[in-house]
């Protein structure tokens, strides 16, 4: 898997979030993201997962653009988000992996 980003920034309102970033990681290599808080990390994951857009800037993940292609995105990785209200996790069970990120069912947890 490879992952390009260039020039990527986030704006929401007259906060910038991630602010015209870029860095490439080739198959084989490992990222992590490191910072404080507030500094864009879950922001930049979001974009790259493609749950939401860039202002500016370009994503790819295995040269799948994050505007264009977020299906072909969603097929190359997965991406379990934090839940801030505890009501609902994500369970991608043996069945989902041949469905479509679309049909994907939310399981309370319990």
């Amino acid at each position: 898997m490879s992952v390009k980003v260039s020039g990527l920034t986030k704006i929401y309102g007259a906060q910038r979030a991630v602010d015209e970033i870029s860095f490439e990681v080739r198959k084989g290599e490992v990222l992590g993201f490191l910072g404080p808080n507030g500094a864009g990390k879950s922001t930049t994951i979001k974009i790259l997962t493609c749950f939401i857009p860039q202002s500016s800037g370009t994503a790819t993940v295995c040269g799948h653009d994050t505007i264009s292609a977020p299906l072909e995105v969603a097929k190359k990785i997965g991406y379990l988000p934090e839940s801030k209200s505890g009501r609902h996790c994500w369970c991608l069970l043996v069945d989902d992996h041949w469905m479509g990120p679309e049909q994907r069912r939310p399981t309370p947890k319990g």
